[in-house]
């Protein structure tokens, strides 16, 4: 078979699949033609208003996607204030405007949502009783989550010959139990590696924030859809920073919590499984920083482990919170990965807010042990062990352009284990490095009697497509096993920032100040292993002061 005939053969397949998702966007919910061409130059969305403009909501509909929070929605839907099928197709309406400008979505099933919505509506009129503290709340979910019924390809062409899931993922259950709705499943990018989520099946998610940039990956269409308010709560996979990646990309909030905390098995990776080092994390994406804690305490209330043999025990903490003021670490910035000036000033502004309500601030140092590049090197060295799965070449289709750079933190330093080891050594010297490394942790945290770490989420703000490069100030915590929260504070400025900076030679993403003027800017909070409730907590108190 010649390459022209294969390639003949993936983009057929690809297309009759782009047809059949097209043509579940119901013809009411289209956007016309003369909206599409209105669309702004300077690729902000969210100042284009489109959902408004467009007709398609109604003023009410606009109300229940725009002006709420989760918490607040469920309490109108457990008293009956609000119907689930009106909210539901609030947000369905939405999420089909967001496709059609973002490309953030991969299955839809907003029919299956509505008769579930009409289910939930009867019961509470027919029981008096909600089924489950999510009662009718719509929630959007990571393309890797299995819903039985709904196919998964995690953007290969190749599973386009996968039958649709026959069963579903623990979580997928277990947020059914709890009274969700379940509507649409969210773009990645193909080999879920990259922050870019693009694939040959879906296209590339869009920031609505600005178009030209990255929505991060590889929880991508999550981030995008959020931001548009397509979706008032979602739910990615962070293995190195892809649930945080997109939230900061597209100036939401997101969190990466503990290992485990939240069920993460049954999904569809196309990976190999259960191989030694950092391990994949569900975790919310969501408007508020209310609705994250939300999501955790409802989620690990309904005691994950009945549903998952791979979730932990540890019940949501509902003790005292933490107490203001608190001792912020302040994480060093790194030499190899030098932080963009909005980034920086960010950063800065967030320390001088805090200090001046009486926090108090640590600035940790740049100390060897706990060197934020080894640690990468070390997250690059596990990731990249182990066979290596090819879902590509079955199907002919071509790597994407972020997937085909293999962007890599070797350039900072040498890999922390030699190479050469036979792989059961290699396994133990690299645990003995990791434990290592969380050793340095543990005595920083302790000796400077630190509450949480507060640092940049990424080195950049959301940057042009392809260029987002290694996940250096996200995958550290992942190395370490530590929750880590991101909440957006301040925007990128020309003006302020009027010089652009090159880095690397293209290994790492350069500042280009007219390129990403107005793209969110966002902090990353940090806790030890197993205490997300004291990251939260933190959390809450930290942008409290900084507004």
């Amino acid at each position: 078979m010649t390459q022209t005939t294969t390639a003949k053969i993936w983009r057929t397949t690809v297309a009759q699949k782009r047809k059949q998702l097209a043509s579940a966007i119901p013809s009411k919910w289209r956007l016309d033609d003369k909206l599409l061409a209105s669309l702004p130059q300077n690729g902000n969305l969210m100042e284009a208003d489109i959902p408004r403009r467009s007709g398609i909501l109604s003023e009410r509909e606009l109300q229940i996607t725009e002006n709420y929070t989760a918490e607040e929605l469920l309490r109108q839907l457990a008293a009956g204030e609000v119907s689930s099928l009106a909210v539901t197709t609030a947000f369905c309406k939405r999420a089909a405007i967001a496709q059609q400008l973002t490309s953030c979505l991969t299955e839809h099933f907003f029919p299956r949502a509505l008769e579930r919505a009409q289910y939930l509506d009867d019961y509470l009129r027919r029981e008096k009783k909600v089924v489950g503290p999510l009662h009718g709340l719509p929630v959007s979910l990571k393309d890797c989550f299995r819903i039985e019924g709904i196919q998964n390809t995690v953007g290969y062409v190749s599973f386009l010959e996968h039958p649709p899931a026959s069963s579903n993922s623990p979580l997928v259950n277990m947020l059914l139990d709890k009274g969700a709705v379940l509507y649409v499943k969210t773009n990645i990018p193909q080999t879920l590696m990259t922050g870019d989520s693009e694939n040959n099946i879906y296209g590339r998610t869009l920031n609505p924030h600005n178009t030209n940039l990255t929505a991060g990956g590889s929880s991508g269409g999550e981030g995008a859809l959020v931001a548009f308010r397509g979706s008032i709560l979602g739910v990615g996979t962070d293995i190195a920073g892809s649930v945080r990646i997109p939230a900061l990309c597209c100036g939401v909030y997101g969190f990466n919590p503990t290992a485990n905390r939240i069920p993460c098995s049954g999904l569809v990776t196309g990976m190999s499984e259960g191989l030694p080092g950092p391990t994949t994390a569900a975790g919310p994406l969501a408007n508020s920083l209310g609705d994250l804690k939300l999501f955790m305490s409802h989620v690990l209330g309904a005691e994950p482990w009945r549903y998952d043999a791979t979730a932990s025990a540890i019940p949501w903490l509902t003790g005292p919170s933490l107490q203001s003021p608190l001792t912020i670490g302040i994480l060093t910035e790194d030499s190899h990965f030098p932080l963009h000036p909005p980034v920086r000033r960010a950063l800065e502004s967030a320390i001088k807010a805090l200090s001046a309500k009486g926090h108090r601030i640590v600035r940790l140092g740049d100390a060897p042990q706990r060197s934020v590049s080894y640690a990468n090197r070390l997250a690059f060295q596990y990731l990249t062990m182990g066979p290596r799965l090819d879902h590509i070449s079955p199907s002919g289709e071509p790597l994407i352009a972020s997937a085909a750079k293999a962007p890599s933190p070797m350039f900072s330093g040498p890999f922390p284990v030699s190479q050469d080891l036979e792989t059961f050594t290699k396994i133990d010297a690299l645990y003995n490095a990791r434990v290592a490394y969380a050793e340095a942790w543990r005595e920083a945290w302790v000796s400077n009697g630190l509450d949480v770490v507060l640092g940049p989420g990424a080195q950049s703000t959301a940057v042009p497509h392809d260029t987002y490069g290694w996940p250096l100030y996200t995958a550290v915590w992942n190395v370490l096993d530590y929750p880590a929260c991101i909440i957006p504070y301040g925007k990128a400025s020309q003006a302020l920032d009027p010089e652009p900076m090159a880095i690397h030679d293209g290994v790492q993403p350069s500042y280009d100040p007219q390129a990403v003027d107005g793209a969110p800017c966002a902090l990353q909070i940090v806790a030890p292993q197993y205490q997300d409730e004291r990251c939260l907590s933190a959390a809450a108190i930290i942008e409290r002061d900084l507004q």
